[in-house]
């Protein structure tokens, strides 16, 4: 498996070979590395579990309902809503992150690449979010309290495009983990023969 297959698009992206590729079983020599894996999947698992549901939620729920209210109250909205947003997907993104680095780390083969493929996405949720969401949202607070320009419409149909792929990445991050964590059975190799 190449690394571009794990940055294809969901559509594009074949699940025969991921499945394929996460038969094959790891090799796991002590019960303590076991147990620092599957925690480390587990956090792994919800931390970018949660960055993928609460983007999903924005993308599903918030971002049509800011289309349908009058713009003021869309604007007064958002403004407040990044108040207590920013910290809360910042600490999101960055426990997603390094918990699927940390797993990368831990794990080798392709449960490694599986690892590094969530981490690189999540990493590109990240960017996405400093360098297109943020900058506007720092104009949609000031439209709040001022007006907006004459391009708002523009400028806020390219918020929707920069929240519809962080939320992408994110899901698709999340799927990755996934099939790391049920697609591989982790079990301590022993070299003992079994007592008859």
């Amino acid at each position: 498996m190449t690394w571009d297959l794990l940055v294809m698009a969901p559509a594009t992206l074949d699940v025969r070979v991921l499945v394929r590729l996460v038969q094959q079983e790891p090799n796991y020599s002590t019960k303590g590395r076991l147990m620092r894996v599957r925690i480390t999947k587990g956090i792994a698992v919800t931390t970018t579990g949660l960055l993928a549901g609460a983007f999903g939620y924005g993308a599903v729920n918030l971002g049509p309902t800011f289309w349908k209210v009058p713009l003021d109250m869309r604007l007064s909205f958002h403004a407040e809503l990044m108040k207590m947003n920013s910290p809360v997907m910042l600490t999101a993104m960055g426990a997603a992150a390094l918990s699927s680095l940390a797993l990368a780390l831990q794990t080798s083969g392709a449960e490694r690449r599986l690892a590094v493929g969530a981490t690189a996405l999540t990493g590109v949720s990240f960017l996405v979010t400093r360098f297109g969401n943020v900058p506007i949202n720092a104009q949609i607070k000031e439209w709040a309290v001022t007006s907006p320009p004459a391009d708002y419409i523009e400028i806020l149909h390219r918020w929707d495009l920069f929240n519809r792929t962080r939320t992408t990445t994110a899901v698709v991050a999340l799927v990755l983990l996934v099939i790391a964590q049920i697609g591989f059975s982790p079990r301590p190799t022993c070299a003992s023969t079994p007592s008859n």
